[in-house]
C-alpha cells in the first residue's frame, strides 16, 4: 500500500462517519432522515445523524449467501418483499430455485428478528417526501445496498442519497444511477476489501447498535 492509499485509511467507523458527514452538510435540513445498514453502518450513520441533527433509524437488509460459501453473496433481501439476485453467480455456482427459496426463507427470519431487536415496538420512520441518506461502512459488491435502495424507493422519498466511507469503483459506478446522489469519501483504485481501509474494523455487536439508536433518539429529543 503506497502513501496515497494510506491517506485514505480511516481510524475506525466513528472517524469514517465524521469525515463522511463533512461531505454531506448540504443535506442538513429538517426534512432529513438517516438510515443505516446494521451493524457497522449504524456506527457511521450515528456520526452523520449527530453532525446533521437528523433522526437515525436502521434498515435491516440481509445478504443471501451461497450454500457452503455464505460470505459469497448471490443476492440480498430487504423490507417490502424486495429481493435482488445475481443470476450469473447463481448459474455459475449451480444454485437451484429450491435452494434459493430456502436461503431466502432463512434470511427473512433473521431479518425480522433483527428488526424487532433493534427497533422494538417503535414504528419505522416515515420516509415519504423526505431526503433520505442511506449509510453503510463500505461497499464491496453493493448487493445489500441495492436491495436497501429498492426498499426505500417503495416508500417514496423525495431524494435518496447513498453515503459510504469507501467503495469499489465498479460498484460505485453501478449504483450511481440508482440513487439521486452517491457520496463516497474514498474510491481507492486497489480496493480489495472494505476492512483493509480501516485501522480498527472490529465487529459491531447488537448491543452497540441498540445503544447508538437510543443515543440518537435522545439527541433529537433534546433539540425539540
Amino acid at each position: 500500500m503506497d502513501r496515497q492509499e494510506e491517506s485514505l485509511i480511516f481510524q475506525d467507523r466513528n472517524d469514517a462517519g465524521r469525515r463522511l458527514a463533512a461531505q454531506l452538510t448540504r443535506y442538513r435540513d429538517e426534512n432529513l432522515v438517516v438510515l443505516a445498514l446494521p451493524r457497522g453502518g449504524v456506527v457511521v450513520g450515528f456520526e452523520i445523524a449527530r453532525a446533521l441533527h437528523a433522526p437515525l433509524d436502521v434498515l435491516v437488509a440481509r445478504k443471501l449467501g451461497a450454500p457452503g460459501h455464505e460470505e459469497f453473496g448471490i443476492g440480498a433481501i430487504a423490507p417490502g418483499g424486495v429481493r435482488v439476485l445475481d443470476r450469473e453467480a447463481m448459474h455459475w455456482l449451480g444454485i437451484s430455485d429450491t435452494q434459493l427459496d430456502a436461503i431466502t426463507a432463512r434470511e427473512t427470519v433473521e431479518l425480522e428478528r433483527r428488526r424487532r431487536l433493534y427497533r422494538g415496538d417503535r414504528p419505522p420512520l416515515d420516509l415519504r417526501a423526505k431526503t433520505v441518506i442511506l449509510v453503510d461502512d463500505g461497499l464491496a459488491t453493493g448487493v445489500t445496498a441495492r436491495a436497501a435502495v429498492e426498499s426505500i424507493r417503495q416508500q417514496q422519498p423525495q431524494f435518496l442519497v447513498l453515503a459510504v466511507p469507501v467503495c469499489a469503483s465498479e460498484t460505485a459506478a453501478a449504483l450511481r444511477s440508482q440513487v439521486d446522489d452517491l457520496v463516497c469519501a474514498a474510491i481507492p483504485p486497489n480496493f480489495r476489501a472494505v476492512g483493509l481501509w480501516y485501522e480498527d474494523f472490529a465487529q459491531v455487536s447488537d448491543e452497540e447498535v441498540i445503544d447508538l439508536l437510543e443515543r440518537a433518539r435522545q439527541l433529537i429529543a433534546a433539540e425539540v
